[in-house]
Order: C-alpha cells, then structure tokens, then sequence
C-alpha cells in the first residue's frame, strides 16, 4: 500500500469515527489499528460538551430538588451555577467519581471539613486509572457536587472550597 493510499484511507477512518461520535453523542473514541509489524494508526477522537445553564430563573428560586443529590443541595441565596463558584474544583478528565480510597472506607473529604492545598479530594477513575485529584488551595469544603460512583464529564464542577 502507498502512502498516499494508506493516508487518504487513514482520513477516511478518522472521519468516520468523528461521525461515530456525534452520532451516539459520545465525548471520546480511542482506536488503535496495526497495519504490519512497525506501521500502525492510533487514534483518539474527542469533543468538549458544553452545559448551558438557563439565567432567566431569580437566583433566590429554590433548585429543583431533582436536579442535586441531597447531601449537595445548596442554599437557595447561591448561584445556580456551582461551575461559575470562584472557589469551584473542576474535574480534569471524564470518569467515574469515588469519594473513598476503597469500598466502605471513610471518605477523602466532607462538606464542612478543612482541607490543605495537595490534599486528595476525590478519585476518578479513567480508562481502569485512578487519578487523586488535589485540593488546589486550602480552605473549607462547602459544597461537593457529585456522588460516589457517578459518572463526571471534563469541566463539570466537582466540589467548592472558600
């Protein structure tokens, strides 16, 4: 196969897969495909979403219950968007949240708790990977914002410390 072949092939399979993506509304694909024994094409496919937070609703309306776990409702005199929360953590990758280093174990952190600057806050768990993610600055927890086990999308707000 020429090179020319085997790259305007290569496009084609990108562009499919760019196409997989946004048809069953997926935020990464990873493909990796051997051609002989030093030739091979590894690909990682992904896209940002973006939230869009609707600003028509007062910020004293109460939240809808449905829309936060109790142990994260907040009081209604907060935004209403906890990502805009100067003091809000960001997760740094998609995955699945754990707030303890194992099952049954005590959690990393909890709302009120003090925390240091380098203190794990939570995991996520990324392709079989457990990534600790850091207190970026000391202060207190005021709110956490996601539930041990769920899933957590790039830039979605993870807990607020002030």
């Amino acid at each position: 196969m020429s090179n020319k072949t085997s790259h305007d092939s290569d496009v084609s399979f990108i562009q499919a897969l760019a196409e997989l993506l946004r048809e069953n509304d997926l935020t990464e694909l990873q493909v990796k495909r051997d051609y002989a024994e030093n030739d091979s094409l590894n690909v990682r496919v992904s896209r940002q979403t973006q939230t869009v937070v609707q600003a028509s609703v007062p910020a004293v309306a109460p939240a809808p219950v449905a829309a936060a776990a109790p142990a994260a409702a907040a009081p209604a005199t907060e935004s209403a968007d906890p990502a805009s929360h100067p003091g809000a953590v960001t997760s740094p990758m998609v995955g699945t949240v754990y707030m303890a280093p194992e099952p049954g174990a005590a959690p990393f952190a909890s709302v009120g708790a003090t925390v240091n600057e380098g203190d794990t806050l939570l995991i996520i768990e990324a392709m079989k990977t457990m990534n600790h993610i850091p207190a970026p600055r000391a202060g207190t927890i005021k709110r956490i914002l996601v539930e041990d086990g769920g899933a957590v999308e790039f830039g979605a707000p993870l807990v607020i410390i002030e």
